[in-house]
């Protein structure tokens, strides 16, 4: 089954690309939760236009990226959490945590899927991680968690 991804799949491709999949993990999994669309002519035609306007984007988009990988490298996050006495965090510090503490330093949206941490975050501390902010720009991140 032809497919076309609107928006990135691990291992499989990234928003736009057309691939072929089994049937079944088409039109049971991908399609319903909406990672992809069925592959049509027409389909195809907008997925063009689309690819256009993305190539005359590219500059742009990677200079505005180089800009903010260069503001979050340059700064490190402060995240606070509610921790015990021992520094045991209640919870955990996710992935939409550290995205929103870097659109807020950055000033520009970054998805949590973006984000990438090194080993989960249960802990008072400091940690590293990694968010993808272009297909070939990616920042490392210093994370401090500090209790509140």
């Amino acid at each position: 089954m032809k497919i076309i991804l609107t928006h990135e799949v691990k291992g499989l491709g990234s928003a736009g690309e057309v691939v072929t999949v089994k049937d079944g993990y088409g039109r049971n999994f991908l399609i319903p939760r909406g990672y992809a669309v069925a592959w049509t002519k027409g389909a195809q035609k907008q997925i063009d236009q689309i690819a256009e306007s993305r190539r005359k984007r590219a500059t742009e988009d990677l200079e505005a990226a180089r800009a903010t990988r260069d503001a979050l490298e340059a700064a490190v996050l402060e995240i606070a959490k509610t921790a015990g006495a021992n520094g045991r965090l209640f919870g955990a510090v996710t992935t939409a945590d550290v995205a929103a503490a870097a659109s807020e330093l950055s000033g520009k949206a970054i998805d949590r899927r973006a984000v990438n941490l090194d080993s989960t975050i249960k802990s008072v501390g400091e940690y590293t991680g990694v968010v993808k902010l272009h297909e070939e720009i990616s920042a490392v991140l210093k994370v401090k968690v500090v209790s509140a």
